[in-house]
């Protein structure tokens, strides 16, 4: 009875264990494998869900008598997850295609589970690790595919007993090792891919022995010696695939008696040798054939005709040819290839006459190479034909003649490059028509004239090299101004003139900049500092003057900055030892003076050159150069300062006494206009004479350029009088008003004392060195710029700077500017008003405090005035002036603060402005119209209720901000707020956005 019911046990165990699992169990399993795929993102896959039948799940297919999953097939995702052990119970799966997904880790052991299955395609993942030994029971897999992954070690050689197999994809991977001679038994197998791989030793024999192969692809691994005489014995083979290896010896003479069939044939890169395979003209289906970069020799087969069906041909980087006259005589063979797409032969011996032969190649021909050979003759008319042309490539020969019109023809081109050559001329006009060029090759020639203006519309121009010709006339503003995606700018050793255009600066993406050996003068524009990209600029041997600017220092790319052999004066600016990655620097040659910055670049004695600089002291002790003279304290040295204050006072009465004398005769000369020395003796300011500014902002160099306003040109500078930095605007007399401005600046800023105006510090009024007059006010530096600025700063910029200004700052910019409105007309006795209130002359200091300038405009009035309606609140426009008109500017300035978008905006026309803009999102559609800046979006893991009720309380005061500048600048001047109620509604909205 006993062993009875033993064996009742084990058949009952025996039995457990070959039942199928349930259809439940496949629901479960793949519940668990979506948790894995997805990374556990509770969007991913929707479909897969409890109300709804697997079966009917996206990418699973089932079996229809057992309703068991039979197909998992998902791709094009970003998941980013892994493959679940989970997979191994879906044991009625036949097929796996699970294709650039994002997957990462390793192939489960428990794909052996799956006996039924027949195709795995697991392509372009990220999975590391080895193929599963448990593998090699899948025995009915058909297809094997794990291209593009990182998956590691050996090509495992159980892979011969997989006996069904037709297809084994294990290219762009990181397998190492040989190829496993036991691949030779599989029989049926059709596709074999290993390219792509660390792959070594010799190509196995018994590869001869898969006589149903046709795809054979071994390239880009590390395969020496032969190739094994038994792999011609593959005579099913289309595609063959020997490329970027380092196979050696020579082709088999007759290729179509082996491969008759052979479609695409690819050997390049390797070290075979031999004369050209002229055999291949019987290859009917040949389509491409490429053996460039080998060392075969002799001519090309002139029996090319007949492969009607070839689309790539590439023998470059070989000997052919013997640089005579027949070299190109296969050429016209290619002629009868209307299916020829890719032609190049570049890098060999051939010579011979470039002839119009050229024209009758293929109307598909989309690129065409031939540089660097011996070729020689004119580019002929025919160029014109090959409308579909993309590349041409003409460099490196012995061509001469000038470029022929008929290549204007050519608007699908993207590169031409016809460098060292012999040509002459001018560059065509008709080059701009070519609106897709990215690389122009025109080097080392002999063109003369200018650029052409018509390069202009050449805007996706990537790269321009026209260095060693004899071009002359000022390279052309604008011309490459328009090209906003340029990197490389190569225009040394030609003869240029004039100065460096300044919409260079709309190069945001400009890396390189060689300049060198013209006849440039001028300075390094200001514009070049919007260059953040540049790595190389190069502006050696031309007639550059002033200071070398800098901005320069901001430009944290620099790898090489040559500035030699030029005029540059003034000091090395302090500013370069920022360039960390800066390796060569060579301001040799120049008439530089003072001290030697020590950091960066100037502690590495081989990364600079300073000769021929003789005024230059101090650096690093290897420079060998003089000590900088001490400059004595004035602490420390009562004499020498009481000295000073003596010539000053003597100096002083003499120039009091000479303003007091032109005064006089400028008040007998215009009565009404008030003298600068009035104004500075009146409010006490200290005077400064020109040579002081001049030396204060570096000679007014480009350098010390802050910025270009309506009347003057604005630079930083330093003042023994003051601490602090200055500001110094310098007026342009010559234009039309300028003089009066700088007379009611004056007289305006010097009645005022506030926080939130910015004070005048001194002014000055005399003559520069050539005798010409000089104007100039000097006021308090302002280190964070202008509200313009901030507000308007591209992406690129914001990063650069690292300024964004949020909503809690810019409420108190406005607050700021408000409070001195509110001075200038309520608290001044005699009312100012600004007349020109926005936000390029609202200035912020280091903590970001606004201050009010430029009161150019500003005018005087009696006690409240009405306002006329005609003017509407828009200074210029007739209306008499009123703090109405301040009031609706402020509005404006409001409202720009609050969208980042400038009242001119294209946007705003045909009846639409920001004013209405603004009024219409009040309050629902305020997200939709302020800067993106300040909608700060929460994560999923933030939305607590404290977070949506902060959200909340934001959107409140951006709709509070909103109306106030909607007020502010209603048409009508008596509907205006007033500037009292602006300030408190302000403030009520600064205290709702405190933490």
């Amino acid at each position: 009875m006993s062993l009875i019911v033993y064996l009742l046990c084990i058949a009952s165990l025996t039995l457990a264990v070959h039942v199928p699992l349930s259809s439940e169990t496949d629901k479960i399993s793949l519940l668990a494998l979506k948790d894995k795929l997805t990374n556990g993102d509770p969007h991913a896959l929707p479909s897969w869900n409890q109300s709804l039948h697997f079966c009917g799940w996206e990418g699973i297919t089932c079996s229809r008598r057992r309703m068991r999953v039979s197909a998992l097939q998902l791709q094009n995702q970003d998941w980013g997850g892994t493959l679940s052990p989970s997979l191994g119970n879906l044991t009625f799966l036949r097929v796996i295609s699970l294709t650039n997904i994002n997957l990462h880790g390793e192939i489960p052991r428990e794909v052996g589970h799956l006996k039924r299955l027949q195709i795995l395609d697991l392509t372009q993942n990220n999975l590391h690790g080895q193929i599963p030994t448990e593998m090699i029971n899948c025995s009915s897999l058909q297809i094997i595919r794990l291209f593009y992954n990182n998956l590691t070690g050996k090509i495992p050689s159980w892979f011969g007993s997989m006996m069904q197999l037709t297809e084994l994809g294990l290219g762009a991977n990181n397998f190492v090792g040989s190829i496993p001679a036991s691949l030779g038994n599989v029989s049926l197998l059709e596709k074999l891919s290993l390219a792509e791989n660390h792959l070594e030793g010799t190509i196995t024999p018994a590869m001869g022995r898969m006589l149903n192969l046709n795809f054979l692809a071994l390239g880009a691994n590390n395969f020496s010696g032969h190739v094994p005489p038994s792999l011609y014995n593959l005579s099913n083979i289309r595609v063959l695939s020997l490329s970027a290896n380092q196979l050696v010896g020579t082709l088999l003479p007759n290729i179509p008696m082996a491969f008759p069939r052979l479609e695409i044939f690819e050997c390049g890169g390797n070290g075979f040798t031999g004369t050209f395979p002229s055999s291949i003209s019987n290859l009917s289906e040949l389509q491409q054939f490429d053996i460039s970069k080998n060392s075969f020799h002799g001519p090309v087969s002139p029996t090319l005709g007949s492969l009607h069906k070839l689309q790539i041909f590439s023998i470059s980087h070989n000997r052919f040819g013997s640089g005579r006259v027949h070299d190109l005589d296969f050429l016209s063979s290619l002629g009868n290839c209307t299916q020829l797409q890719k032609l190049n032969i570049r890098e060999n011996y051939l010579g011979g006459v470039l002839t119009d032969i050229i024209g009758n190649l293929s109307i598909n021909l989309d690129w065409f190479t031939m540089g660097s050979n011996q070729i020689s003759g004119k580019i002929p008319e025919g160029i014109g034909k090959l409308i579909n042309l993309e590349a041409l490539g003409m460099e490196d020969n012995s061509l001469e003649g000038v470029i022929p019109n008929s290549i204007g023809k050519l608007k699908n081109l993207v590169e031409l490059t016809l460098g060292r050559n012999k040509l002459f001329g001018n560059i065509p006009l008709v080059i701009g028509n070519l609106t897709m060029l990215s690389l122009v090759g025109l080097e080392s020639n002999k063109f003369e004239g200018s650029i052409p203006f018509t390069l202009g519309n050449c805007t996706k121009m990537e790269r321009f090299y026209a260095n060693n010709n004899y071009l002359s006339g000022n390279i052309p503003i604008q011309t490459f101004g328009y090209q906003k995606g340029l990197i490389e700018l190569y225009l040394f050793s030609n003869s240029f003139t004039g100065p460096i255009p300044s919409d260079l600066g709309n190069l945001n993406h400009l890396s390189i900049l060689h300049l060198a050996e013209n006849k440039l003068v001028g300075d390094i524009p200001m514009g070049l500092s919007a260059c953040v990209s540049l790595t190389e600029v190069v502006l050696e041997r031309n007639s550059f003057n002033g200071s070398i600017p800098s901005f320069l220092g901001s430009l944290l790319s620099l790898e090489i900055l040559d500035l030699s052999n030029n005029n540059f004066s003034s000091t090395i600016p302090y500013e370069l030892v920022n360039l960390t990655l800066l390796n060569n620097l060579n301001l040799s040659f120049n008439n530089l003076s003072g001290e030697v910055p020590v950091g960066g670049v100037f502690n590495n004695i081989t990364a600079i050159s300073l000769t021929g600089n003789k005024h230059l002291c101090g650096g690093i002790p290897q420079l060998n150069l003089p000590p900088c003279p001490v400059l004595p304290l004035q602490k420390k040295h009562k004499r020498s300062v009481k000295k000073k204050i003596i010539l000053a006072i003597a100096f002083g009465g003499v120039l009091i006494t000479f303003i007091t004398l032109f005064g006089i005769y400028l008040l007998k000369k215009k009565a009404k206009k008030l003298s600068i020395t009035s104004l500075a003796l009146q409010y006490g300011y200290v005077k400064v004479s020109y040579g002081e500014l001049h030396q204060a902002t570096n000679g007014f160099s480009s350098s010390n350029l802050v910025g270009v306003g309506n009347f003057g040109t604005v630079y930083r500078g330093t003042l023994i009088h003051f601490e602090r930095p200055i500001a110094v605007k310098v007026l342009n007399l010559q234009t039309h008003g300028a003089l009066k401005s700088f007379l009611t600046e004056c007289r305006a800023l010097g009645k005022i004392k506030h926080r939130n105006v910015l004070s005048i510090l001194t002014c000055c009024s005399s003559v520069d060195y050539k005798g010409n007059d000089f104007k100039a006010i000097v006021f308090e530096f302002m280190p964070n710029g202008s509200l313009e600025t901030l507000l308007h700063n591209t992406i690129e910029d914001s990063e650069s700077t690292n300024l964004s200004l949020n909503f809690v700052q810019r409420v108190n910019i406005a607050l700021d500017v408000a409070i001195a409105l509110d001075y200038l007309h309520n608290d001044t006795g005699e009312a100012i008003v600004h007349c020109d209130v926005k936000p390029s002359n609202v200035l912020l200091d280091d903590e970001f405090v606004a201050h009010l300038g430029d009161f150019g405009l500003a005018r005087l009035i009696l006690g409240a005035r009405s306002y006329s309606s005609s003017d509407q609140g828009k200074y210029g426009a007739g209306g008499s002036v009123s703090a109405q008109g301040d009031i609706y500017s402020y509005g404006i300035l409001l409202l720009e603060i609050l969208t980042g978008k400038r009242p001119m905006d294209a946007m705003f026309g045909e009846g639409l402005s920001l004013h209405k803009f603004c009024k219409m999102a009040i309050p629902e559609g305020i997200t939709e119209i302020v800067d993106s800046r300040l909608l700060t979006p929460c994560d999923e893991g933030e939305r607590t209720q404290r977070r949506i009720t902060q959200q909340q309380n934001i959107e409140e005061c951006l709709v509070s901000f909103a109306r106030i500048g909607v007020a502010c600048s209603q048409e009508s001047p008596t509907q205006r707020m007033s500037i009292k109620d602006v300030i408190m509604e302000l403030h009520a909205i600064k205290q709702k956005l405190l933490p």
